[in-house]
């Protein structure tokens, strides 16, 4: 375990790195946002390939056009239609960020808090964070706790949330990935694999319209491994929609325990990376809209579709959907869930 000082915030506050190691697996992990930024993994010759998007400096992350790289997201990810929810009969108003709807917490969501380091070992760090009521918007004084623990070829994250009073709350990673090295160029020949026979169709607007839809006979169908760009600019019109793929699969394995979300997998590296999580959804993001940001480790320029996300969640909009899984924290209730992300090569 390495822990050091990575940057300071405009307030003066320090943002530290912590270094994780458990075999030939290494995860730096920051302070600021609770960021994955490296992930390095052998490929089939050995060789380290860092296979996350990220940052050299505080500066990049600082920058809102860098797309919430690896960041922890909260208190609700991903989407919610007209930036407010229904609670217990009241209507709360929440921040319009993303045209007249809410995005991943807010323009202060928890991508962009200064988290504390607890608990920090040579493969594992819990990070927590305390968010006040009126915070966004959201109602409740809500602790978050986040542990990234490296072992047995994987990275697990366990999220812990409790509330004072009644809330909502989608907590998720937002890593970018390419199985290919971080600065090796759009991934669109690597392959991908939901274990999903539904989705949820959106608006233009990636709001869910409510329907639970078959992924049969649609570019949706990932149930088996396909290149990622075999069909990602088809014209299929929830594709024309996002600019390719954006969008929340209804997992087959639903709330039962820890069940596979997907499988990646790059023929350049043989690097396959398994996701396995306790959510209902995963939001599969193709990086449709990264253009624009800051350059990235070692001076890459990410652009669109240089990586993907594997959003585990639950389903965008949830408040406004009663057939969804709810995202309703009851006051002294525990949100918990984990997510494993597990490495091979071949």
């Amino acid at each position: 375990m390495k822990r050091t000082v990575f940057g300071t915030m405009p307030d003066g506050r320090a943002v530290e790195e912590i270094v994780l190691r458990d075999g030939a697996l290494t995860c730096s992990v920051i302070t600021y946002g609770g960021i994955l930024r490296a992930l390095t993994v052998p490929d089939k010759d050995g060789n380290p390939v860092d296979v996350l998007l990220g940052m050299d400096a505080l500066e990049g992350y600082l920058d809102p056009a860098n797309g919430c790289l690896g960041a922890l997201v909260g208190r609700c990810a991903n989407r919610i239609g007209g930036a407010s929810f229904p609670l217990n009969g009241r209507e709360y108003r929440l921040a319009a960020n993303a045209g007249p709807n809410h995005l991943h917490g807010g323009p202060t969501g928890f991508y962009t808090r200064l988290w504390t380091a607890e608990e920090v070992t040579d493969n594992s760090v819990l990070l927590t964070l305390f968010s006040p009521d009126g915070d966004e918007g959201y109602p409740g004084n809500l602790r978050v706790r986040v542990r990234y623990t490296l072992a047995d070829g994987a990275l697990r994250i366990d999220y812990t949330a409790k509330c004072d009073a009644d809330t909502i709350v989608n907590l998720t990673n937002h890593a970018y990935f390419n199985l290919s090295g971080h600065d090796s160029g759009p991934m669109t020949d690597q392959t991908i694999q939901i274990f999903a026979g539904r989705y949820t169709p959106t608006d233009a607007a990636s709001i869910p319209t409510g329907e639970i839809a078959s992924v049969e006979g649609t570019p949706m169908d990932l149930r088996q491994p396909v290149p990622i760009g075999a069909h990602i600019d088809d014209g299929f019109q929830q594709m024309t929609f996002a600019g390719g793929y954006d969008h929340n699969w209804v997992l087959d394995g639903g709330e039962d325990g820890l069940h596979p979300a997907a499988r990646a997998y790059s023929p350049r590296t043989g690097i396959t990376l398994e996701v396995l999580t306790t959510l209902p959804g995963v939001q599969f993001y193709a990086a449709n809209g990264l253009d624009g940001c800051p350059a990235g480790k070692g001076g890459t320029p990410y652009g669109r579709r240089w990586g993907f996300c594997l959003e585990t969640q639950l389903f965008p909009d949830s408040p406004h959907h009663p057939n969804f899984p709810s995202a309703v924290l009851r006051a002294g209730e525990v949100w918990e869930h984990a997510t494993v992300l597990r490495f091979s090569r071949s």
